[in-house]
């Protein structure tokens, strides 16, 4: 699939959410193949400040680039990091904040489709599964971590009950040889894992998800990209983020609400913090999260897990990051 037939899971009502303006700035967070940033361009006249962590998605915004000249700019690099990413490019614009940020989160459609990257097990391939191209690859976690770290993984970031079976057999697998190929651990996990009659999904499927999370450390990175756009969005600006799995819902769902309400005293013997925040930051605009209709999944079947949460920024000071509050515990590596 190329950058141009790919179509970007609940992009209309992103951007309906954001609801641009001209003379306004937004972020696409994720560009990819580049699908809510052509969106946003394309609904107003506005600026798209887009990051991506994949020099390849880099090189597929040549087209963007030259068709929104002076409207669009695109920097590598996570965007836990948007505000020093983003920084010179708001400088030049005369600005400090942004109108809206857009979160697309997961692996994207090309990751997926080129086979070479290791994100699937429908081809065989390399097992690599980086989005930056740097780093640990997923070979070097599946063959180098202890059996009980991967079960771990496997169990946390999969949501997998067998995640103790497929360890082990993963770690006996090794001792023969290398796991080096996508099918081949997609076969050592099929063989251990014990699938219910009629399961649509893959057995394999949960373990590559949990490797890939770990490989990219995504949870972590999704609860900074939030927090950074906390901080970045002017007051009335918009989040629009679009999750794929219940772990990245969960941790959405949490933050926002979080911000989503008053904050209160951390005991009520004692005031308030000097500075704390005493309002919300965020008023969170879906009660229930967005899904897609039948026919967006008809037409994509990526899409069925898909959940889009909306919130408007308060003028309210933003919140020191908890990244237990949010569930995610940081592992030692």
């Amino acid at each position: 699939m190329t950058a141009a037939a790919h179509k970007s899971v609940l992009a209309k009502e992103t951007v309906d959410a954001l609801s641009p303006r001209d003379g306004g700035i937004y972020v696409d967070a994720t560009f990819g193949a580049g699908g809510i940033s052509r969106a946003l361009l394309e609904s107003a006249d506005c600026s798209v400040l887009a990051i991506d962590r994949d020099p390849e998605a880099i090189e597929r915004s040549a087209p963007m680039r030259r068709d929104f000249k002076g409207r669009f700019e695109i920097v590598e690099g996570r965007f836990g990091s948007m505000e020093v990413l983003l920084k010179p490019a708001l400088e030049r614009k005369g600005r400090e904040h942004v109108d809206g940020v857009a979160f697309d989160l997961g692996v994207s459609s090309p990751q997926l489709d080129e086979a070479e990257r290791g994100f699937s097990f429908q081809k065989d391939a390399p097992l690599d599964m980086r989005m930056s191209r740097e780093g640990q690859t997923a070979a070097d976690l599946v063959n180098e971590a202890e059996e009980r770290e991967l079960e771990s993984l496997i169990r946390e970031y999969g949501e997998e009950r067998q995640a103790r079976r497929i360890a082990h057999a993963i770690v006996e697998a090794r001792k023969e040889k290398r796991i080096t190929r996508t099918i081949e651990l997609a076969g050592i996990v099929a063989r251990a894992a014990r699938g219910k009659p009629g399961e649509r999904i893959h057995p394999a499927t949960r373990t590559f998800q949990a490797l890939r999370i770990a490989i990219n450390d995504e949870l972590k990175e999704l609860a900074l990209g939030l927090s950074a756009a906390e901080r970045l969005l002017k007051e009335a600006g918009r989040l629009a983020v679009v999750s794929f799995h219940s772990l990245e819902d969960r941790i959405v769902k949490l933050f926002l609400s979080e911000r989503g309400k008053p904050q209160s005293a951390p005991s009520r013997h004692l005031p308030p913090a000097a500075g704390a925040a005493a309002e919300q930051s965020f008023r969170v605009l879906t009660k229930r999260p967005i899904t897609p209709s039948e026919a967006e999944v008809e037409n994509n079947p990526r899409a069925r897990s898909a959940k889009l949460r909306v919130a408007e920024r308060t003028g309210a000071p933003s919140l020191p990051l908890d990244f237990a509050r949010l569930g995610i515990v940081e592992k030692a590596r």
